[in-house]
């Protein structure tokens, strides 16, 4: 983990112009957030709260989960020829992840230029520009592009871990060459970080307080305790053939919900930030 930041999915760029693009059926979540965030094409948001939000590049899409949610993503019809972006998810600690779900929709985020650099500040606050997204721990989390030759050097907060993701090109960051499909982990202490491209490259910074709250995490739920997980699989297969409360039912979806996989035939162990098993 790097603060709350949980899990990070970068995909693409992919070429869309001959496919449907993205079809991700409704699912469920608990226990966390999810952050979607575009470099290139469209989503189409759906959930069971009744939201209908489409996201394109710049904007933002952060779904709390509470006790739980269920959505579905699609490329919109017609959609862009590339598709390339992020999804993260946050846990969400104990004192926020029995709440209600919520979905919030943030047309642009703040930023700033300087250095031959583009920093669109999507979480938190940076070098003293705040994001208006729902955050429920200290965390931070910005989109950093390059230009060729740039050098940028960002103040960050020593209590703070923080890693970094190459979504694009090459870049240098803190001594470290990052190119894609690496992350970058720098521990608490810092108080600046340093980052440079030859080429250009396009970056993603994540960063919060070490979250130390141990976490069960199993298909698309977030918990603490094999039993809440095994809970929530129920609820969810209930919920998805006869509907119900917990989970709700994602309308005008062209396609029937995922089913949960089977449970593993062991017990899951929860696990603390750095990995190490617990229980």
């Amino acid at each position: 983990m790097v603060g709350a930041w949980c899990f990070v999915d970068h995909f693409g760029p992919d070429d869309v112009s001959d496919s449907p693009g993205m079809r991700v059926p409704p699912h469920p979540h608990t226990g966390l957030q999810t952050v979607s965030w575009l470099v290139e094409g469209a989503i189409l948001h759906r959930d069971s709260l009744g939201s209908l939000q489409p996201i394109t590049p710049g904007q933002l899409n952060v779904m709390t989960s509470g006790r739980g949610i269920s959505h579905s993503e699609e490329s919109p019809v017609p959609h862009p020829p590339v598709m390339h972006g992020l999804q993260l998810w946050v846990a969400l600690p104990d004192s926020a992840r029995h709440g209600a779900p919520r979905f919030d929709h943030y047309p642009d985020v703040p930023g700033f230029e300087r250095d031959g650099a583009r920093v669109a500040v999507v979480v938190g606050d940076l070098d003293g520009v705040r994001s208006p997204a729902l955050a429920c721990t200290p965390l931070v989390g910005a989109e950093i592009v390059l230009e060729p030759g740039a050098t940028l050097r960002l103040p960050l907060a020593p209590s703070f871990e923080y890693g970094a993701v190459a979504m694009t090109g090459t870049a240098e960051v803190a001594g470290a060459e990052l190119k894609p499909g690496v992350l970058l982990y720098l521990d608490r202490g810092r108080d600046d970080l340093t980052l440079s491209s030859v080429d250009g490259a396009r970056l993603f910074l994540l960063g919060g307080e070490p979250f130390d709250e141990p976490l069960v995490m199993w298909w698309n739920f977030v918990g603490r305790t094999h039993e809440e997980i095994a809970e929530a699989r129920a609820d969810w297969e209930h919920d998805r053939v006869a509907g119900g409360d917990r989970f709700g039912t994602v309308t005008g979806y062209a396609g029937d919900p995922l089913p949960a996989p089977d449970l593993p035939t062991v017990r899951l162990k929860a696990r603390g930030r750095d990995g190490t098993v617990r229980g």
